[in-house]
């Protein structure tokens, strides 16, 4: 076993990221590029996973660590524990995987009554160091001990109401005060176990073990359960020597971007906090200053770091400039000045928007710093459903209506949302799960919040920057977010929330009521306002344009509208490849129409109720053709159950024995007969168009007409006729027939005008086990990985959320939901189907649609199993064409790949 590295230490790239973790690994490439980083040392994972397997420390870790605190020791000549130059070090976790925030960090380890003075004396300021001494307390209370955060928090927050200055900084506190702190929170860490430690030695053994523990914590396992994140490796802990930001006015902390998070500018973007240690950024216990003047707020520019400390600000400079050159991508940093001299603490790859990953990715390309292939490998699929998210009007076409903001803050995470104000995680959860979208509104976020952070349609915070917990983490979400909204007054025993000004808004808003957010702006708005599209980025494109190229796959579009249809070619479709045309049947007249063909006893009505619904179809299928110009469209026969078409209104049932000339009870009869106990698996699909006379009829015939009449006024038109819930193939033969009937009845010769497939939906295993004999009928399956999951799986999507949430997030049963990315052995049945459908049909045309057909990891697997096509919602095409593009070049990269269908 592998105890420690110091941080200069030499280790090949891939070995130091699995034992050291994603920050140690950071801080080994920082310092071997001769950037200034306070010397320390990693225990491994391999420490950590035997600690938390044994409860023990390893043989020989104790000596490995007292040899490795004595070269930091030689190297800064500070002694740990020495009352007259003490080294003070911190003690964090990194695991290989980022998990922002998730794990326990401490800080200033090695103080103690003793050590206190000496600090004081080193830095000839008494106030630094009891500052210093307050943080330890308060993190070892926390972290160690377990003590609730809170019970620090109203310490600190009482003592200020006592001093007659409640809204006053930390940074403000005098020294009497802080003294009075260490006192109560001594105390509190006192009454709750055993005193605070004086020996140093094991406040370091304390702090380890409380990162390693902190693998298992609470938010820790939310988070990788949200995040799909590999319980096994564990997390490493970095012991590394302090530098201090909190001793005066030319020292601080902060965070910097290589390039804008938000729009991906080529600019460095960040915030610095004066006078303060590094987790106050984070945390967003007060709102920071601008790095560079240039962002900073107007009539603020000398407090940003390019003015108040020019030095550093050069210095972070050309280290950013460094780090993006080496590692090819966006670096979010965290860094300490101390008295004008800087050192960075951490880099990592820069979460950002979906806005930001294209052009950075595009950018890069044009800089010659990223080939095509890289650039399209380092987008984020999923997150390109961000591109398309709602926004406001601008903030004067507002003010021109006469709605101003509530209040302002930083515009944090773009994009815009309405929701009710909840003030905490849990209710966030509750109140979504019944129904209500929600706003989460806070004073600042914390790891805790993740869950309710990630089913807020929106979030704001009252405290932070653009670098704060709350920022960062809406940004990977992709949830709009406005933080630092210093009007903000929130009361969490009232659960209101006001403006911290008489004249804006006399009564305070409550839990429950309704706001507006525009994460682009800043701008917080009462009540809900109407949104727009959004805008697209001009580097999109040019990405799309290389996914295009690079993919073998084609991308359909699922649409049920000509309207949807058309809206499917700007987002790059090259067809349509699922049309649900029982979706057509559900406004109202047509409805009426359809349960008239449905209850008629008499043919001659039911024929004449089919002939206008043939009609309406006729009419959309041409528009179809129209909008498609020659694309591929599919089109599904209906797959609903008849249930779904019977009325249930006594309006209804009254208005249908009139047109009739039934009774009503008549039709509530007919109704309850249709009436299905197990919907997903009854009389639906194929089966309900052979056994209601001429409905299989009208629908071809609609279909055919409609393709005639478009090739006669000179439109190409491909059609493909999908044969829906088929387990047999002698219903595919007896539609087939049907089909041929039809078209005797519109071509009086045969016809040679248009492409006219016939497919099948492939969504039950017996289909996928008959493929054989279904491909000497049909040239096209299209796999339904909604309904073939469920079927295979033996669960209703409808009621998977009573229990899949809780498999997905608590039990962590399953690593995907099966709805969304398909299922392992779902697609052993699909390789099946195609194995045995191939070895008749070598020419067979097959693919994948529902949502999973818009989830990169189904389509990667769909590029494994060999599909010719993915059909996906519309919002999911962008990401649909750059997923097939990134799942053909790892194909490329390498080819030898489970799930090879031949």
């Amino acid at each position: 076993m592998t105890l420690l590295y110091p941080l200069d230490a030499s280790l090949e790239p891939e070995a130091r990221l699995q034992l050291l973790g994603t920050k140690a690994s950071g801080l080994h490439e920082m310092t071997a590029l001769g950037i200034p980083v306070p010397p320390g040392f990693t225990l491994t994972t391999e420490v950590g996973a035997a600690y938390r397997r044994d409860d023990a420390w390893p043989d020989g870790l104790q000596a490995a660590v007292d040899a490795a605190v004595g070269a930091i020791e030689e190297q800064l000549q500070r002694g740990f524990g020495d009352a007259d130059q003490p080294l003070l070090v911190s003690v964090r976790s990194g695991a290989p995987v980022s998990m922002p925030g998730m794990m326990d960090t401490l800080l200033n380890v090695g103080l103690n009554d003793e050590t206190l003075e000496g600090l004081a004396r080193a830095h000839g300021d008494e106030r630094f160091a009891l500052d210093a001494y307050r943080r330890l307390l308060q993190m070892y209370g926390t972290v160690v001990r377990g003590i609730g955060a809170d019970r620090f928090q109203t310490l600190l927050g009482d003592l200020k109401t006592d001093l007659g200055h409640p809204r006053m900084l930390d940074s403000e506190l005098p020294v009497s005060a802080l003294q009075e702190l260490i006192g109560s929170y001594l105390s509190v860490i006192e009454k709750g176990a055993d005193p605070f430690p004086q020996d140093v030695k094991r406040q370091l053994w304390d702090a380890a073990a409380a990162v390693f523990d902190s693998w298992d914590n609470a938010r820790a396992v939310r988070y990788r359960r949200m995040q799909r994140i590999d319980d096994a490796p564990g997390t490493a802990c970095t012991v590394q020597a302090m530098v201090f930001g909190n001793t005066g006015s030319r020292s601080g902390s902060g965070v910097a971007f290589t390039r804008n998070p938000s729009n991906g500018d080529k600019e460095l973007y960040g915030e610095f906090l004066p006078n303060a240690q590094g987790e106050d950024v984070v945390a967003g216990i007060r709102t920071p200053v601008a790095l560079t003047a240039k962002a900073s707020a107007p009539g603020r520019e000398g407090d940003s770091l390019e003015r108040s400390v020019p030095e550093a600000f050069e210095a972070i400079s050309d280290y950013c400039a460094a780090l993006e050159r080496h590692f090819g991508d966006m670096q979010d940093i965290e860094f300490t000045v101390e008295d004008g001299s800087p050192y960075l603490l951490q880099t990592r790859t820069a979460k950002r928007t979906a806005r930001a990953a294209v052009r950075v990715a595009v950018d890069m390309v044009r800089e010659g710093v990223l080939t095509k292939r890289d650039a399209l490998l380092r987008v984020d699929a999923r997150s390109l459903e961000q591109l398309l998210q709602a926004r406001l009007p601008r903030t004067a076409e507002l003010s021109a209506q006469g709605i101003e903001p509530l209040a302002v803050g930083l515009p944090a995470s773009p994009g815009a949302a309405s929701g009710r104000i909840v003030f905490d995680a849990d209710d966030a959860v509750r109140w979504v799960a019944e129904g209500q979208d929600v706003i989460l509104v806070r004073q600042e976020t914390s790891a805790d919040d993740i869950h309710g952070m990630r089913v807020a349609k929106g979030v704001v915070t009252a405290t932070g920057g653009m670098t704060s917990h709350a920022a960062v983490v809406a940004r990977g979400l992709g949830k709009c977010c406005v933080v630092g909204c210093g009007g903000l007054d929130i009361n969490l025993r009232e659960r209101t929330v006001r403006i911290d000004d008489a004249n804006a808004m006399a009564q305070p808003l409550r839990e429950g009521d309704l706001l507006t957010l525009d994460g682009s702006t800043g701008n917080v708005y009462t009540g809900a306002l109407d949104v727009m599209a959004s805008t697209t980025v001009d580097e999109l494109e040019e990405l799309m344009t290389w996914a295009d190229r690079a993919r073998r796959m084609r991308v359909y579009a699922e649409a049920d509208t000509p309207h949807a249809a058309r809206a499917a070619l700007s987002y790059g479709a090259e067809g349509v490849g699922l049309c649900r045309t029982e979706h057509m049947f559900f406004a109202q007249d047509r409805l009426f129409a359809m349960r008239c063909a449905l209850l008629a006893l008499d043919s001659e009505q039911r024929a004449r109720w089919l002939a206008e619904l043939e009609r309406v179809q006729r009419d959309d299928f041409v528009e179809f053709f129209e909008a498609m110009d020659g694309r591929p469209v599919t089109i599904r026969l209906l797959d609903r159950t008849l249930e779904e078409f019977m009325p249930r209104e006594e309006s209804a049932i009254e208005a249908l024995a009139e047109e009739l000339g039934l009774e009503p009870h008549e039709i509530r009869k007919s109704a309850v007969r249709n009436g299905e106990s197990n919907p997903a698996f009854g009389h639906r699909g194929v089966r309900s168009g052979l056994t209601v006379p001429g409905l299989y009829d009208m629908q071809l015939r609609a279909m055919l007409f409609a393709a005639r009449d478009c090739v006669e006024r000179g439109l190409a038109v491909e059609l493909e006729v999908l044969v829906p819930m088929v387990a047999f193939a002698t219903e595919v033969e007896a539609v087939c027939q049907i089909l041929h009937a039809v078209e005797k009845q519109v071509f009086s010769e045969p016809q040679h005008l248009f492409t006219c497939r016939v497919g099948t939906m492939i969504e039950l295993p017996r289909a996928c086990l008959a493929a054989e004999e279904i491909a000497r009928l049909t040239e096209v399956f299209s796999f339904g990985g909604n309904d073939l999951t469920q079927a295979a799986l033996g669960i209703s999507r409808e009621d998977a959320s009573r229990f899949l949430p809780k498999y997905l997030d608590e039990l962590g049963l399953l690593g995907h939901d099966p709805f969304t990315h398909l299922d392992d052995r779902v697609a052993e049945l699909i390789r099946i189907a195609l194995e045995r459908a191939k070895a008749v049909r070598p020419t067979l045309v097959a693919g994948l649609c529902g949502d999973q057909g818009g989830h990169p990891g189904s389509i990667e697997i769909c590029e494994e199993l060999g599909l010719d096509f993915v059909s996906c919602p519309l919002p999911q095409l962008p990401g649909a064409r750059l997923a097939a593009a990134q799942a053909r070049l790892r194909r490329l990269d390498n080819p030898t790949q489970p799930f090879s269908p031949c």
